[in-house]
């Protein structure tokens, strides 16, 4: 009887597992840390040269490897750090920590490593990770160093423009990339309507984003996964740092609870440009803040406990007449064990929230929405041998969605109470995921991601005619929102509808020789919650919804292959990545769609189609007194909604058309150069095709006096091309100094150029000609900024 392919899976994990025991086998094991805070080190390479046996540190900086009996040298590397190396004996199973030093490279040093080279072994492709202290090196507006902005300047990402929030990867929407900050989602990642980043850099550990080859530990997104892990505070001693700009400043302090054993961590960041205009006497504000938190404690060696939170908000107001408030919320408790040397979990309790507040005092109400989801999870990392490691767990997230309350705000309102129908879903999952090595040369990731959906009540749902809340009107050719024939109600956690995929995810990595590899990758990816929105940025106002009868759930799959090579030991690294991917059930809007108090969004739905695909290089200079990279994409980003029927004409009559995402041409350099101890110089620069837009083709007069222009198809158009030039410089008074108040400032200038980058153009008629044109809106020109950063 031929075998099926997981018959075949099952054949080499048994395969890899027995061979692997043909002699008496030992596990080391242990940690890797940051020598002068106890930070533990995400990713480190740990490597037994003898046994050409190698492994990185998990999230919480555990290693294990397992190897034949006898006498060995394990090397420890991580990126800024001093290397480590050690002989030890292997004659039972033994665990080994490791303390790493920062690197503190004099002016004149050649920086030797392979510690910057590519792992072209590891079945691993399309990941990006970027460290704090390259984030902070960049220019950016205003000197906030922004993490989400940093990701611009890698192949494969772009966004709506400058003032723009979120992100897009791959031609995908910023709705698609999950967002996670020590495993919590995080809804909104920008502060004041996309100026700038909820992160608080000084808060930060670890960041990966991950385009694709998506581990089978993540799902719930179309595009992409952004993690960032907050630091865990330093536990030898207590430390502060933080900065002073033009309009923002933080603070950030750290120190043990117990030594060596917990430590505690509190940051706050708060923009202060409002207060300047109270000396104006202008009544209109605009400030953020936000407070980072985490503690915890090793309760002994198997054992340690974490508790994360983050609370942000945004407060925008005009004239003490119209006041908006937003921002998110996130607790995560989680437990470390430590079953045995070769097997490794977390249990991890999660909630985050979401929250948008307008209240508008002229007309006399409050309007208060929102997005809560709590989530139980419970990962496992087993080390079965130096050849296959596993990672496998459950999770299970319950959502409750608030669309919107309505209510007055004063006694003379005559707005009346009004409660959107509020929206409920759960939705568990189990994967598992396999790292195999099958050869010297041939590496593999494979795995399977089960996940489940229910969309729960206690809500009501409309009944329209046949099951169609959506009508073509064949001689307008417009569509138009059907009136529901009947409704029915669902009880608390009466389940309303229900999906089930399976999400495979495959990756291989095949070594052409010692400095160069090939990769590929697939996966796929079940979003389950859409975001309503008709901007191309994700705004404040946007309101997401769970799937349900009528609308379906997001399917995504992506391919890719790349090629990958060092040069010179890891001098320089080049990474050509080529990818295609195909989106079902991606929604569409009717012409006219009224997205705002909406208790019916079916209404103003289609279900359509979306595929991107691309071409990336990223070429890197890692080591030196100057280093940097290029990145550049070329890629498509289009979408089709066709007509359910022979009679309806879809959007843009059914043909494909540019999504709102799409940029042909991408391209990104960054760049530091090390002048001496002093001095330190940066640059950035920036080039992307326009965004699509909607140009008119023709017009109208209304009267004989009112010009009305009408409209073209949908993303005909395009904006200017978007650049712009940023350079910074870094000054250290005292470089020598590494004890007691230690201090830098940071000069830079945004758009060096004065370009004046179209974040839109709109059309509307001249009150003196009477004639239609065009305005254009540009969000900066050329912005200079100092900031002072301080440690002690």
């Amino acid at each position: 009887m031929p075998y099926n392919k997981y018959q075949y899976i099952f054949i080499l994990i048994l395969f890899g597992y027995f061979n692997s025991y043909s002699q008496e086998q030992f596990t080391i094991n242990g940690t890797v840390k940051d020598a002068k805070t106890n930070e533990t080190l995400i990713g480190a390479n740990v490597y037994i040269i003898e046994a050409n046996a190698s492994t990185s540190t998990n999230e919480y900086g555990f290693y294990s490897i397992t190897i034949p009996k006898g006498d060995y040298t394990i090397s420890i590397n991580y990126i800024g750090y001093e290397s480590s190396e050690e002989n030890f004996s292997l004659s039972e199973n033994l665990t080994k920590n490791f303390s790493l030093s920062e690197e503190e490279n004099q002016l004149d040093e050649v920086v030797i490593s392979g510690k910057n080279k590519l792992n072209i072994r590891k079945p691993e492709m399309s990941v990006n990770k970027l460290s704090i202290n390259t984030i902070k090196q960049m220019p950016v507006v205003l000197g906030e160093v922004d993490v989400i902005k940093s990701l611009l300047f890698l192949p494969g990402v772009t966004n709506a423009g400058e003032g723009q929030s979120g992100f897009n990867v791959r031609g995908g929407g910023a709705d698609q990339n999950l967002i996670l900050l020590d495993e919590a989602t995080i809804y909104n990642s920008s502060h004041v309507f996309g100026f700038f980043s909820v992160f608080n850099p000084d808060a930060i550990k670890d960041l990966k984003l991950y385009k694709g080859g998506i581990p089978a530990r993540f799902g719930g997104r179309a595009s992409s996964v952004l993690d960032i892990y907050q630091k865990d505070g330093n536990s030898n001693k207590f430390s502060m740092n933080g900065g002073i700009g033009l309009i923002s400043s933080r603070i950030l302090a750290e120190g043990p609870i117990v030594k060596e054993k917990g430590s505690f961590l509190i940051g706050g960041r708060g923009s202060y440009a409002h207060l300047f205009l109270k000396l104006t006497n202008n009544k209109n504000s605009a400030y953020f803040y936000d407070l980072n938190t985490k503690l915890n404690y090793k309760l002994d060696k198997n054992n340690s406990l974490y508790l994360s939170g983050y609370f942000g908000r945004d407060v925008f107001s005009i004239d003490q007449s119209f006041s908006n408030t937003y921002g998110n919320s996130t607790l995560n408790l989680r437990w470390n064990h430590l079953y045995n040397e070769k097997l490794f979990s977390n249990l991890s309790l999660i909630y985050s929230d979401y929250y948008y507040g307008l209240t508008i005092d002229f007309v006399g109400f409050n309007w208060d929405s929102g997005i809560k989801n709590y989530n139980l999870k419970y990962d496992f990392k087993h080390y079965l041998n130096n050849e296959i490691k596993l990672n496998y767990g459950a999770s299970a997230i319950y959502y409750d969605f608030n669309p919107g309350t309505l209510e007055p705000n004063n006694s003379k309102s005559g707005i009346l109470f009004r409660q959107l129908d509020k929206k409920y879903a759960l939705e568990p999952s189990l994967y598992l995921d396999v790292e195999q090595k099958l050869s010297t040369k041939l590496a593999v990731n494979y795995g399977l991601r089960y996940s489940l959906f229910y969309r729960l009540g206690s809500s009501k749902e409309d009944i329209y005619a046949n099951n169609n809340p959506v009508l073509f009107d064949p001689e307008l050719k417009i569509y138009e929102t059907a009136t529901p024939i009947s409704s029915k109600n669902f009880g608390k956690n009466e389940i309303m509808a229900s999906f089930s995929n399976l999400e495979p995810r495959f990756s291989v990595a095949y070594e052409l020789n010692e400095n160069q590899s090939i990769k590929a990758s697939y996966n796929r990816m079940v979003q389950y919650l859409q975001l309503i929105s008709n901007t191309s940025s994700p705004t404040p106002l946007d309101i997401w919804t769970p799937s349900d009868r009528y609308i379906k759930p997001q399917i995504a799959d992506q391919v890719a292959v790349g090629y990958f090579k060092n040069f010179k030991d890891g001098n320089y690294t080049l990474e050509v990545e080529s990818y295609y991917k195909k989106i079902k059930n991606r929604l569409d809007y009717i012409d006219g769609a009224n997205l705002i108090a909406n208790d019916a969004l079916e209404q103003i739905l289609l279900n359509g189609q979306m595929r991107s695909y691309g071409l990336e290089f990223l070429f890197r200079k890692n080591n030196g007194k100057f280093n940097g990279w290029v990145a550049y994409t070329i890629s498509r980003s289009i979408q089709q909604t066709m007509g359910r029927n022979s009679v309806e004409t879809g959007i843009n009559k059914g043909e494909w058309y540019r999504s709102p995402y799409d940029k042909l041409h991408n391209l990104a350099v960054t760049g530091s150069y090390k002048y001496n101890k002093k001095w330190t110089f940066g640059a950035n620069f920036s080039l992307q095709t326009g965004q699509p837009t909607t140009y008119p083709n023709s017009q109208y007069t209304y009267k004989e006096v009112i010009r009305v222009p009408n409209y073209n198809l949908r993303n005909q158009d395009k904006l200017p091309t978007y650049h712009h030039l940023d350079i910074s410089g870094t000054y250290i008074p005292k470089p020598e100094k590494n004890k007691g108040w230690q201090s830098e400032w940071v000069f830079s200038i945004y758009n060096l150029y004065n370009r004046e980058n179209a974040a839109s153009i709109s059309f509307q008629q001249n009150e003196t000609s009477t004639l239609n044109e065009a305005v254009k809106f540009s969000v900066f020109g050329i912005v200079p900024s100092v900031s002072y950063n301080f440690k002690f």
